[in-house]
């Protein structure tokens, strides 16, 4: 189910702003339907163009390559995971990398929930082309119960060819329940895991004696809740801190409310949970064939990520060794480009000399040059995100600390800190200051740029597990808090996105390491 959400044009200091009218339909306390407001009585905050775009541009990363920037505590797995996330939770277009350039537009999106339907679609019967063929099936015109994996292609000393692309149609284009998820090759490669993760379980429960026709309803069950808990306390408690899942389902949620059914906040969707734009990085160790590293053949930049996929680039082949002739493109991804995990999640204690572990860049107010400049003529994504805030009514930092009772808010002098802090100050964006900038300034001052702080932690975690918790197919709303994951771990009852690359097994495809 979809719903379009028409922003009507007011006049005011920033041009056109929401009318109150619209801004008292986000009202969040009364079930708004799919979009709404955690703090519905606050007034929004105007701002013009002008001083907005001086405050994206002050927001550059001077140094995207330095070691000052990065933040150790979170791999770089987890931005991608987080825009995973993120294609589950909303239909937003106006995610990192997307060619669209409106930053003022609000377009529909899928369910709220943790439900895994970018990646079930409406199952076997729905979605077949998002199925293998049954092998039970005699004639072969069963779809189900596991999902369709892509091949590759062969290229240079790579020459395995196992299924370690998204399923492809003869153009390139992604067979999978989500287009986004073609966006770049790290989130690709995220979506190809969760499908290894459905036929994974798919075998353990045939092996255990499951009958054929309830696997895929049990295997969809067992993989959507041990997921959601992987959210919830892998994801969602490193960047926020460990036990607020367990403290928000004790004490109960005390601002994103809804009486039955879950909303998506515009507080959430334009503002706290955009701290992941801030994590992406310029350059990375994708795998022995593309990292900065001693071998590599090349860096595997963030504009080589979006290259080698369908949706950005359009799927091709080797890079060409003579830079004047370029390759031929192909419907398939090339085998050089299949991930190493070791290099995105902590699967391995500790990683060989040659094996690099990714970084996410800091939680903070700058994001990397390139998102600065999308392609496509995308314009500066810092801009489109604060530009976002505005048209959507958010109110200030400031008046969401208060309304939350926040009992150390940033104080102006601190959010006036460093070159972009001065461009806040100098339009008095240090006082009354856009909540997406709030959050990310609050991350830097108060989290060290390793975590979110109190706004942004409290509005990120609330939200996920109201999600979770308004799902009734979920396993807080079918077996309550008390549930833990029942799959193999590296400690019994909790479950990671490292606990799921180990078991699905494919480690590091591309050099034929399936185990730890």
């Amino acid at each position: 189910m979809a719903t379009q959400v028409n922003v009507q044009p007011g006049h005011g200091k920033a041009g056109r702003q929401p009318t109150r009218q619209f801004l008292d339909s986000l009202s969040g306390h009364e079930d708004p339907g799919m979009f709404g407001r955690m703090f519905p009585n606050l007034e929004p905050l105007a701002v013009d163009d002008a001083p907005l775009q001086e405050l994206a541009d002050a927001m550059k990363d001077a140094d995207p390559g330095g070691a000052a920037g990065n933040n150790d505590k979170i791999p770089a797995g987890f931005t991608y995971l987080g825009q995973f996330v993120d294609h589950d939770i909303t239909l937003d277009l106006t995610s990192f990398g997307d060619k669209e350039a409106d930053p003022t537009a609000v377009e529909n999106f899928r369910t709220p929930a943790l439900d895994l339907d970018s990646v079930y679609g409406l199952g076997p019967d729905g979605s077949r082309q998002l199925y293998a063929r049954n092998p039970g099936d005699a004639d072969g015109k069963t779809p189900g119960p596991k999902l369709l994996l892509g091949k590759t292609i062969s290229v240079d000393d790579v020459t395995i060819t196992p299924r370690n692309d998204l399923p492809r149609n003869p153009e390139g284009f992604a067979l999978i329940g989500d287009h986004r998820n073609d966006e770049n090759l790290v989130v690709a490669q995220t979506h190809l895991a969760m499908l290894k993760f459905h036929n994974k379980v798919c075998d353990r429960l045939a092996a255990s004696g499951v009958p054929a026709g309830e696997i895929f309803a049990q295997a969809r069950q067992t993989v959507t809740w041990h997921y959601q808990w992987m959210v919830l306390h892998d994801f969602v408690e490193r960047i926020t801190e460990k036990g607020i899942v367990a403290k928000i389902l004790d004490q109960g949620r005390r601002f994103y409310r809804f009486k039955k059914t879950p909303y998506m906040p515009v507080e959430f969707s334009a503002a706290a949970y955009r701290f992941g734009h801030s994590m992406v990085r310029e350059v990375y160790s994708h795998n022995r064939k593309f990292t900065p590293g001693p071998g590599g053949v090349a860096p595997a930049t963030l504009d080589l990520l979006f290259r080698f996929t369908g949706l950005s680039g359009g799927i091709i082949g080797d890079l060409a060794p003579d830079p004047v002739q370029p390759p031929l493109p192909i419907p398939v991804l090339s085998s050089n480009w299949i991930i190493d995990w070791r290099r995105y999640h902590e699967v391995l204690a500790t990683n060989p000399p040659n094996v690099r572990l990714n970084p996410s860049r800091k939680i903070d107010p700058f994001l990397i040059p390139q998102l600065h400049e999308l392609p496509g003529g995308g314009g500066s994504l810092p801009f489109r995100n604060l530009k976002r805030g505005v048209m959507l009514g958010l109110p200030s930092g400031q008046d969401v600390a208060k309304a939350m009772k926040i009992k150390n808010p940033l104080t102006p002098a601190e959010i006036a800190k460093g070159t972009d802090g001065a461009v806040a100050k100098k339009h008095g964006l240090h006082e009354h200051t856009p909540l997406w900038y709030y959050i990310l300034k609050e991350a830097e001052q108060r989290g060290g740029g390793e975590k979110l702080g109190p706004v942004g932690a409290t509005i990120v975690a609330e939200v996920f597990v109201g999600l979770v918790h308004g799902d009734r197919q979920s396993y807080l709303w079918l077996k309550g808090k008390n549930w833990k994951p029942t799959l193999p771990s590296k400690t019994a009852g909790e479950f990671t996105m490292a606990d799921l690359l180990r078991f699905v097994g494919d480690i590091s495809p591309i050099d034929g390491i399936s185990t730890v």
